[in-house]
């Protein structure tokens, strides 16, 4: 795991959020645009580690989809290569990264955004979006916790 350390402030917009780039994105080479977005954005690379995800770390990132129809196609193509785990902190970074990242469905995704620009949403019952970024300050802290525990 590679670690960079930033100074503690008391500035509550300082946040910190789990950006992953899913096995699509590393498929196709793209793990340094996404990076090279988030850092050209202002925001610091905490942590980074190239991560095998298990069916159990996905059954707790997950949580909240456990039994739904989507979930075990979900968890296959999140198993299906390798994940690039970042933590990334800035100001009002969750907020940031999701706009950074576009919307969900990289078709309709603004140009500009990293789904927009490089998603290709068609061809799969999973949405294939390159990226997934916390979609809450709590959320954040709580998949920070998952993926990163030493944090």
């Amino acid at each position: 795991m590679t670690t960079q350390t930033t100074p503690e402030t008391t500035d509550p917009t300082v946040e910190r959020t789990l950006v992953l780039v899913k096995p699509d994105g590393m498929r196709r080479g793209l793990a340094g645009e996404v990076l090279r977005r988030i850092e050209a954005k202002g925001y610091t690379l905490v942590a980074v580690e190239l991560v095998h995800a298990t069916p159990e770390l996905l059954a707790q990132h997950y949580a909240e989809h456990v039994g739904k129809d989507f979930y075990q196609p979900l968890v296959d193509f999140m198993m299906s290569g390798p994940i690039l785990a970042v933590a990334v902190e800035g100001q009002r970074v969750v907020e940031g990264f999701r706009s950074l990242a576009g919307a969900t469905d990289g078709t309709l995704a603004a140009p500009g955004t990293i789904r927009g620009d490089l998603a290709r949403s068609w061809g799969s019952k999973v949405m294939q979006n390159i990226v997934h970024g916390s979609d809450a300050p709590e959320s954040g802290a709580r998949e920070l916790a998952l993926w990163f525990p030493a944090l």
